[in-house]
């Protein structure tokens, strides 16, 4: 039997008595575009929070790979495998875009100070292969005519691609996408959208994404997790989604319009 990339196994987890997640569970295949779905407050955010290492849960396991991940610190998880990217743009406005993405192989630096302040031997090396490795994320992002623009003063749509440069710098086998496309114009969107499934086709990266645009969801996702004030309502594929009267009713109206 195959293990799960991810397993997230009946998580509760609780704010002062506040149920954020009550008896949570899904897991992620290989290679999956599996999209988490709900208003805010349904407990997406804090689903994102416990699966990084930045929230405990009170109840339930995280596993990776089979390996339970629980109480693991965020920087552990993230050299497993698992990275981020965040709703408001967390980058550095004052570095330039090769900067900013430059920044997530951090996790992927193997010498030590000493060497990497020398600019000798084994840092030489690996600081040439991470920047052939941030080039190639620019070309893949179609980012490289704002590559020595500071960040600050490029277009939104630009700000949020170098946000998911910096994740994919990372070498994740698993993308957490938390609403890449909020405040997005209808291009940008449709933009965001090709590079997360050009992302999943080239370098094969699972990915859950959190995301209020239905029509995005229902468009790349292979399955998804519906979640109501913390608990699950539904999973399926979009099409069993969009035909569970449950979901329907409490998130996309008596009928759909996508």
């Amino acid at each position: 039997m195959t293990v799960p990339l991810l397993e997230f196994d009946t998580v509760s987890l609780s704010f002062k008595g506040v149920k954020a997640l009550q008896d949570v569970g899904f897991t992620v295949a290989e290679r999956e575009l599996f999209a988490i779905i709900g208003p805010n407050g349904a407990g997406k955010t804090s689903t994102f929070n416990c699966l990084n290492g930045v929230y405990k849960p009170d109840e339930g396991d995280i596993r990776w790979r089979g390996e339970s991940i629980l109480g693991m610190r965020p920087d552990k998880i993230a050299e497993l495998g698992i990275a981020r990217t965040f709703q408001n743009i967390e980058l550095f406005p004052h570095m330039t875009v090769i900067e900013n993405i430059a920044l997530g192989r951090h996790v992927r630096t193997d010498v030590g100070w000493f060497k990497g302040a020398l600019w000798w031997g084994d840092a030489k090396r690996e600081e040439m292969a991470n920047r052939a490795r941030v080039e190639d994320i620019i070309d893949l992002l179609e980012i490289e005519a704002w590559r020595f623009h500071p960040v600050g003063m490029l277009p939104y749509g630009i700000q949020k691609r170098v946000e998911l440069g910096r994740a994919l710098a990372m070498e994740p086998d698993l993308l957490l996408l938390d609403e890449p496309v909020a405040g997005m114009n209808l291009e940008e969107t449709e933009d965001m959208a090709r590079f997360i499934l050009d992302v999943r086709q080239e370098l094969g990266i699972a990915m859950i994404l959190v995301e209020h645009d239905m029509g995005l969801v229902m468009d790349i996702a292979d399955r998804i997790l519906v979640l109501d004030f913390g608990e699950v309502i539904a999973t399926g594929t979009p099409a069993e989604i969009q035909d569970d009267p449950n979901v329907i009713k409490a998130y996309l109206g008596e009928e759909l319009d996508l």
